[in-house]
């Protein structure tokens, strides 16, 4: 019995953990749902993004789909990306995103 509430109570704490961290780099990287706001963008890629959606039961959706989005903004953020947009929805922990470039640096007129 000790041991089916350990590993019950293990599962537990796992599944409100956050797995995946942003990256500084990543933390530039904005994350949109509007098709509206990438219309004047760039894009440079696509990114599929995968996390544990399951740990002895279901983990709760919306930690999933923060996850998925941190990865794909630091995925993103190598690709010199600056705007993230989901294309597809959750299915089994995956999830697909289109990579943008919204904002370019302007260049530094030199004298």
């Amino acid at each position: 019995m000790k041991k089916t509430l350990t590993i019950i109570c293990s599962a537990f704490i796992l599944s409100s953990c956050a797995w995946v961290k942003v990256t500084s780099q990543g933390e530039s990287v904005r994350l949109v749902h509007s098709a509206k706001a990438v219309e004047l963008c760039k894009k440079v890629g696509r990114v599929n993004a995968k996390v544990a959606s399951h740990v002895i039961f279901n983990r709760n959706a919306d930690k999933v789909a923060g996850e998925l989005a941190d990865l794909a903004r630091n995925e993103a953020a190598l690709m010199n990306g600056d705007t993230i947009i989901p294309i597809s929805e959750i299915i089994d922990g995956r999830r697909s995103f289109s990579v943008y470039q919204c904002f370019q640096q302007q260049p530094i007129n030199q004298r």
